[in-house]
């Protein structure tokens, strides 16, 4: 009797995949089913079968890019703060926001989640919005996995459209969120950042999402006049009150974390904070410790902090970092390898699964969450090459990604969007922009 052969979703076959140490392994079957990777089997080994085949040896899969720390709501300010002074979200973010309704919310992750895929993108952080269902919506339509918030402010300077009448409305906003988000869309609760609201709405923040189980997410030391700013309101360096006063009992997402000084690594350390630097965005402000932190076993991931600093490619961020890091602190101590290419890619996938508090994600191995893209490293640009991660992390970016996948399922195959109608999202947003002045007067 003849042997029946195993099925699942899709194969991708004859191939090589970025593996967890951050090795490329050649000459791989990788069996897709129910979600996850069932298998990882030799080429020539027929163990499975299935009706979605992709070969290539020509191609990397590698595990789905992370986005630590996103701006849905800033996705049609794009190309308006570059050459702008800081602290920008207080006179250009905030107010834009304001102006937001839930149409041109839906737009904004309509594209967001466009550029997300098209980049290798599989999951992301946002940091709130005035319409996080909207954005839910969205993104779990079109296949994306990723955490969202509320945008939670009480400051009396703060645009009333965004401004929370009371704390327990805040922390009820938060809730009534939680309770509509389902699927691969997960909560966060948010405040915009420690010294923008009340201590009486940060304490209510921490303490809601302990009570729920749900994750903390804030700007942290950002600018140095943030830090100074709370220094002077509450006496001591943020990290450090927050651990004094027992509020970080539950994970911490910390965007940003430039300006840490010792203690607060420690406090890091000690705590379960996970940290997203934003390089390109980080640049007008200062350059985080980030040797440090990663030395300190804190995990770190990367972010793009929104379209509206540069577009959402990890993959230049990476190679921003790489440059970043080497002319601050490895010129300093003649190390050029100070910031080496699997640490940045580690940061990319592994680090951003941290941040994204999805363990399963971020590491091709069986078990584990199928979100993956396949880079093609037959591009000129890419090929030939001495040390393939070495020239994705020099080179490659976003448009060199041909196929993701994403909980299982194929959501860009050759480019092709699979679940955005991408055609009618630009028609959309032309539209939009023809008929709104104020979008382009900034």
């Amino acid at each position: 009797m003849e042997k029946q052969v195993p099925s699942c979703d899709i194969l991708l076959t004859d191939t090589r995949y970025l593996a967890p140490d951050m090795t490329v392994v050649s000459g791989k079957t990788i069996a897709i089913g129910h979600g996850r990777i069932l298998d990882i089997v030799d080429a020539g080994d027929r163990k499975y079968q299935a009706k979605t085949v992709l070969r290539g040896d020509h191609l990397l899969w590698m595990p789905g890019l992370i986005d630590g720390h996103l701006h849905t709501s800033q996705q049609l300010l794009r190309g308006r703060l570059l050459d702008e002074k800081p602290v920008i979200w207080k006179r250009v973010n905030v107010p834009f926001e304001s102006r937001l309704t839930p149409e041109t919310s839906r737009l904004s992750a309509q594209l967001a989640a466009m550029e997300m895929i098209s980049c290798g993108t599989t999951g992301f952080v946002d940091a709130g919005g005035k319409y996080p269902e909207e954005f839910a919506r969205v993104y779990e339509s079109c296949g994306l996995r990723g955490r969202l918030s509320v945008m939670t402010n009480d400051n009396p300077n703060a645009p009333e459209s965004l401004r929370a009448p009371s704390v327990p409305e805040a922390v009820a906003r938060l809730r009534a969120m939680k309770g509509a988000l389902s699927g691969r869309m997960k909560p966060i609760y948010s405040v915009t950042t420690p010294t923008a609201v009340s201590e009486a709405l940060l304490r209510a923040v921490f303490q809601a999402a302990a009570e729920d189980g749900v994750p903390v997410e804030t700007h942290m030391n950002e600018y140095a006049s943030e830090v100074t700013e709370f220094i002077e309101r509450y006496g001591s360096r943020p990290f450090i009150w927050l651990e004094e006063e027992g509020l970080l009992t539950v994970p911490l997402v910390a965007p940003h974390c430039i300006f840490l000084s010792q203690d607060e690594v420690a406090v890091l350390a000690r705590r379960d904070v996970r940290v997203s630097h934003c390089p390109f965005s980080n640049c007008g402000k200062g350059v985080p410790p980030t040797p440090q932190l990663l030395q300190a076993g804190i995990p770190v991931g990367l972010g793009t902090d929104g379209s509206a600093h540069g577009g959402l490619d990890l993959f230049r961020e990476m190679r921003l970092f790489r440059g970043v890091i080497n002319v601050t602190r490895g010129v300093a101590e003649a190390n050029s390898s100070i910031m080496p290419a699997q640490t940045l890619l580690r940061m990319a996938t592994q680090g951003g699964a941290a941040a994204l508090l999805e363990p399963e994600t971020g590491t091709i191995q069986p078990g584990n969450l199928a979100d993956l893209i396949a880079v093609d490293i037959d591009a000129p640009h890419l090929w030939p090459t001495q040390n393939l991660v070495h020239t994705l992390v020099e080179s490659a970016s976003g448009a060199d990604v041909r196929h993701s996948i994403i909980d299982g399922t194929l959501v860009m195959k050759d480019r092709e969007l699979l679940t955005l109608d991408a055609e009618r999202i630009r028609r959309e947003a032309e539209l939009l922009f023809e008929k709104n002045s104020w979008l382009c007067h900034w």
